[in-house]
């Protein structure tokens, strides 16, 4: 290799980009050059992947590049891959193929040995998720004696509050489970985008078609949904909400409170009053917790109603009434008895609740627990 050759050739391509003015060349030659560069782009970038082997030290990579560390540790992890793959590493010393295809086929050749090659050719004429889509395939055949057993645990569920105030739902679901609802979501989002007169991204039809799917409240579906609205934006028809007023959903943020007047034609209504002490005094010494209980609980506290969280960790999902004092110690079932905790925190609490009483003394002829009837406090 000739170093005096390639920063020949360096300096003449920098002095012809120095001149390049792509709004006077016609369309051919401008295809034609940007082929060029992309080739010469992969050509030098397969060639620093090789030499980033040779350095090994991710900083030097990153500091020469320009390029995040993260990006450096990548390349030299590529670059000591394709080692052992010779279709490969002769598709990156060739520029036949990009770094982040590249990437793609080492890991699918790690996982899956001896589909390099075919990826190699996909890659060289098929977009880019059709490679991501053919290696990941490949990964996947070639675990596909304990495929089902891993997709069955790695199965989740989340859901979150965005900037602007909407929920977020993401979900991996196993094949047989994912496949027939993406096809539900897929066609009733194309009924509604041909149904629509105005035109909206897909992905917004596709929304529209997830709330179909699991029935709209006030629409003749079956969810359901808690909106808490105060009485006066009621009494001025729904139109605006005053300071120091509600209308919100629990745990979620605020609505427009003609969603909330569109909820409200077929909802059931509930009134509380915020200051009052009627429901705060129900007591039972049952582990069931009675409706008017389970609504308080899941509107949060007032005056700002903004759903139940853990008492401990402040988390907001998998929320779980927990009795402050256990039951089988003669704790109510009452509202100032019960706290909102996540599931870990709950199971860590009723864990320091059984150590507690394991290690309480026994006490001979020890009162039994009061499970008369409730006081008025």
């Amino acid at each position: 290799m000739g170093l005096d050759r390639i920063e020949g050739a360096v300096g003449v391509l920098e002095a012809e980009l120095a001149g390049l003015d792509a709004d006077r060349m016609d369309p051919g030659l401008t295809h034609r050059l940007l082929g060029l560069f992309t080739r010469g782009e992969r050509a030098c970038a397969g060639a620093a992947a090789v030499l980033a082997r040779r350095i090994g030290d991710p900083r030097v990579v990153a500091r020469q590049q320009g390029t995040s560390m993260g990006k450096a540790r990548a390349i030299v992890d590529l670059s000591q891959r394709i080692v052992d793959t010779p279709a490969l590493a002769a598709a990156v010393r060739g520029g036949d193929v990009s770094l982040d295809q590249a990437t793609e086929i080492a890991k699918a050749e790690t996982e899956a040995p001896g589909c390099a090659d075919r990826l190699v050719a996909v890659a060289q004429s098929q977009p880019f998720h059709e490679l991501c889509h053919q290696a990941r395939k490949a990964r996947l055949e070639h675990q596909h004696h304990s495929l089902g057993a891993r997709q069955h645990r790695a199965r989740r569920g989340s859901h979150r509050i965005t900037d602007l105030g909407l929920v977020h739902v993401e979900a991996d679901l196993e094949p047989h489970i994912g496949a027939p609802i993406v096809d539900r979501l897929e066609t009733e989002a194309r009924r509604l985008a041909g149904a629509g007169g105005k035109q909206e991204p897909f992905t917004a039809y596709l929304a529209d078609a997830f709330a179909t799917l699991f029935g709209q409240p006030g629409k003749g579906g079956k969810a359901e949904v808690v909106v808490v609205v105060s009485h006066q934006v009621a009494q001025r028809g729904w139109t605006t909400i005053g300071p120091g007023e509600l209308c919100q959903i629990p745990g979620v943020g605020p609505i427009d409170p003609k969603v909330a007047r569109d909820i409200a034609k077929d909802a059931f209504l509930t009134g509380v009053i915020c200051d009052g002490t009627d429901l705060r005094q129900m007591r039972r010494w049952t582990r069931h917790i009675p409706t008017e209980i389970r609504l308080a609980l899941r509107l949060g506290d007032p005056p700002d109603f903004d759903g139940p969280r853990c008492v401990d960790c402040a988390n907001r999902f998998r929320i779980e009434h927990d009795h402050h004092q256990p039951v089988v110690e003669g704790g109510p079932t009452s509202l100032r008895n019960l706290s909102d905790r996540c599931h870990p925190c709950h199971v860590a609490k009723t864990k320091a609740d059984r150590n507690r009483r394991r290690k309480r003394p026994a006490a001979t002829g020890a009162a039994t627990p009061d499970r008369g009837p409730p006081d008025t406090r």
